[in-house]
C-alpha cells in the first residue's frame, strides 16, 4: 500500500507554500504554462527513505476566495477517509480561529494519525505565540516556515514515524491494472461487463475499506489482476467536491498498479478533471490506455471518431502516444479490445531493449541531427543504454549533459517512440557524463 499524506487546513495558512517545500515542486506555482495549473495538487515526497504521496487539499477548493466552513470539513473528512495521515497546518499570525476549531473538532472525533503543523513561525517572538495552539487539544504542535523551510526537519520525522514504513505491495508476476477515472463515466459497468455481472466474484483481499480490491481475472487467454477503485465500490455519494474526490480515490489505485485504463464520457470528452488524474498517471510513469465510454450514445458520422481522438491528444499534449479506444459499457462494444490493449501496453512497459539495437538505430539519427551548440560547444552522444529499472529509462552517455535541453530531449523521445513500440508508455530519458 502507497503512503498518502493529505494536508488540511483554512485558506491562506500557506498550504501551497508548505506543499511545494515537502514536493520540491516550486515551478508548479511560479510557472503558468499550460499543463502545469493542473499538476499543484498531487506531489511525491521522501525523508529518511521513506516515500509518500502529498495532497493538497486547498487545492481543490472552488472559489477559493469565499470559503465556508461546510466545505473545509467536507474535505477534511474525505481527507480522514482516504489519507494515511493528515497534516493540520495552521498560522500563528492569525492564530486559532473558529474554522480551525472546526476542524480540530473533527480530529478529534477520529483516531486517524494527524501532526498539527503551525506555520510562518519565523523568529523568536513568533515561537512564542505558536504556545496557544496547544489549547486546540490535538498533542504536539511542530512550528516551521514553509518559506525558509525552518522547522520542517523535525516536523517529517514525526510524520514518518506516523506512516508505514515497510509499504508492501504484492509480488506478483501478472499485470496489474487498474480501472480509473471521474464518478459517472461507467468504471462500475465496465469491471461488471469483464467480469459478469455476479458481484460475489469480486474477492475483497484487503477487507478495509480504504484498501483497493484485487481482483483476479482469467479467461479468453488473458490473465491479470484488476485493481478495483473507488466508484466501484458504491461508497456514500460525494456530490460536492467532485474533482478532489475523484483524484484523491484514484491515487491509491494509480500507485498500485502498472497499466491504468482512463475511463471518459463520450457526452463530455476530456475535461479538467480527467486531465487531473491523466497527470497522476503520467507522473507515476504507468502506462495508459484511454477509454471513451458510452459512445452508443453519441450520434456518429464517417468522421465522428477521428475528430474526437484528435480533439483528445490535443488536449493530452505533449504526451499523446496512447492508445485511445472508443467503448460501451453497457453493449459490451469493443470491451475485451481495450483489455488487449492494456496487457500490449503492459507488454511495452515491460520491454528490454538490447544496447546493441539502441545504438545501432539511434546513434547515427543523434549523429545527423546533434543538440545544437551551446557557447561553441558540441555536444556528442557516443553511448545509450536502458537501466535496468521497472519503468522504462534510458541513459544517454556524453561528453556535456549539462547542455542538453528540453526541446533536444522531447526530439529523441519522439524518435524513440518512432522506432520502437513504446506506445501509452511514459519513459525516463536521462544524460550523463561519459
Amino acid at each position: 500500500m502507497s503512503n498518502i499524506v493529505a494536508i488540511i487546513g483554512r485558506p491562506n495558512v500557506g498550504k501551497s507554500t508548505f506543499f511545494n517545500r515537502l514536493t520540491g515542486q516550486r515551478a508548479a506555482i511560479v510557472d503558468e504554462q499550460s499543463g502545469v495549473t493542473r499538476d499543484r495538487h498531487y506531489g511525491k515526497s521522501e525523508w529518511n527513505g521513506v516515500e509518500f504521496s502529498v495532497i493538497d487539499t486547498g487545492g481543490y477548493v472552488e472559489g477559493s476566495d469565499d470559503v465556508f466552513e461546510e466545505q473545509i470539513n467536507r474535505q477534511v473528512k474525505l481527507a480522514i477517509d482516504e489519507a494515511d495521515v493528515l497534516i493540520f497546518l495552521t498560522d500563528v499570525e492569525t492564530g486559532i480561529t473558529d474554522l480551525d476549531e472546526g476542524v480540530a473538532n473533527l480530529l478529534r472525533q477520529n483516531d486517524k494519525p494527524h501532526i498539527v503543523v503551525v506555520n510562518k513561525v519565523d523568529n523568536h517572538a513568533r515561537r512564542t505565540d505558536a504556545m496557544e495552539f496547544y489549547s486546540l487539544g490535538l498533542g504536539e504542535y511542530y512550528p516551521i516556515s514553509a518559506i525558509n523551510g525552518s522547522g520542517t526537519g523535525d516536523m517529517l520525522d514525526a510524520l514518518v514515524d506516523k506512516l508505514d514504513r515497510e509499504v508492501e505491495v504484492e509480488d506478483s508476476d501478472l499485470p496489474r491494472i487498474a480501472v480509473v477515472g471521474k464518478p459517472n463515466v461507467g468504471k462500475s459497468s465496465f469491471t461488471n461487463a469483464i467480469l459478469g455481472d455476479e458481484r460475489n466474484i469480486v474477492t475483497d483481499v484487503a477487507g478495509t475499506t480504504r484498501d483497493a480490491l484485487d481482483t483476479h481475472y482469467n479467461a479468453f487467454g488473458m490473465e491479470f489482476i484488476i485493481v478495483d477503485t473507488a466508484g466501484i465500490r458504491k461508497k456514500k455519494k460525494v456530490h460536492e467536491d467532485v474533482e478532489f474526490y475523484s483524484v484523491l480515490r484514484s491515487i491509491r489505485a494509480i500507485e498500485q498498479s502498472d497499466v491504468c485504463i482512463l475511463m471518459i464520457d463520450a457526452n463530455e470528452g476530456l475535461q479538467k478533471q480527467d486531465l487531473n488524474i491523466y497527470y497522476v498517471i503520467e507522473r507515476n510513469k504507468k502506462g495508459i490506455v484511454i477509454l471513451v465510454n458510452k459512445w452508443d450514445t453519441i450520434e456518429k458520422d464517417e468522421s465522428t471518431t477521428r475528430s474526437m481522438e484528435k480533439e483528445i491528444r490535443e488536449r493530452l499534449e505533449p504526451f499523446t502516444d496512447v492508445p485511445i479506444i472508443f467503448t460501451s459499457a453497457l453493449t459490451k462494444q469493443r470491451i475485451h479490445k481495450a483489455l488487449e490493449s492494456a496487457l500490449v501496453v503492459y507488454n511495452n512497459r515491460s520491454q528490454k531493449i538490447p544496447t546493441s539495437t539502441l545504438n545501432e538505430v539511434l546513434l547515427p539519427i543523434l549523429d545527423r541531427t546533434p543538440p545544437p551548440s551551446l557557447k561553441g560547444k558540441y555536444v556528442k552522444i557516443k553511448y545509450i543504454s536502458q537501466l535496468p529499472t521497472r519503468v522504462p529509462s534510458f541513459a544517454f552517455f556524453c561528453n556535456l549533459p549539462q547542455y542538453i535541453k528540453e526541446p533536444y530531449k522531447r526530439f529523441i523521445e519522439n524518435q524513440m517512440r518512432k522506432h520502437f513500440d513504446l506506445t501509452g508508455v511514459p519513459i525516463n530519458i536521462f544524460f550523463r557524463k561519459k
